[in-house]
């Protein structure tokens, strides 16, 4: 199987529903996965992993440019300690450039807050109760708490449009491929 990632809505009933009214910014993409058993985190992990190459390089400018305004270097979205298995993460740890907020098998909360914004992820995991794919869905909402935050969207909110579902890619293929 190796399914496209598609805009959609955010899950019904998901953990980041409260989040919703009054975002700046949101949205949400989701694809079709096998394997059934495999944790909302796990499929955030496999992501992280799977990072495009093209994706840490923007990170890196990012870093640079933000610092000279005092916010967060954030790091590369594909750091990860590759041994340490979803099983390992706690509540408060950082998951590649998150703090993870929440942790349930369909549901993984991850979110960052800097004085010009919060922003808060959430991979979301439905079965097919049928027996088919499962469905992920990743859904970003992003409150900003001053003009620099307004400022630092303008060109985020295109990017991010481009790299969610280049990052959301990896979890519908294959491990190993």
């Amino acid at each position: 199987m190796h399914a496209r990632p598609h805009a959609c809505e955010a899950p019904a009933g998901s953990l980041i529903s409260p989040l919703l009214p009054g975002a700046y910014f949101h949205d949400a993409n989701a694809i079709a996965v096998a394997g059934r058993q495999t944790t909302a985190l796990d499929h955030f992990l496999q992501a992280l992993r799977h990072t495009p190459r093209w994706v840490d390089t923007l990170m890196v400018l990012r870093n640079r440019v933000v610092s000279l305004l005092g916010l967060k270097d954030l790091g590369a979205l594909s750091r990860l300690d590759p041994a340490k298995p979803a099983s390992a993460y706690a509540v408060g740890e950082r998951v590649g450039i998150f703090t993870l907020i929440k942790n349930t098998p369909d549901e993984v909360l991850l979110g960052d807050q800097d004085k010009h914004l919060d922003v808060t992820l959430s991979v979301h995991r439905a079965a097919d109760p049928a027996g088919g794919p499962s469905t992920v869905t990743v859904t970003t909402v992003v409150h900003v708490h001053n003009l620099l935050g307004k400022i630092y969207m303008l060109p985020v909110t295109p990017m991010h449009r481009i790299i969610g579902p280049a990052v959301l890619k990896a979890i519908g293929k294959p491990e190993g491929a």
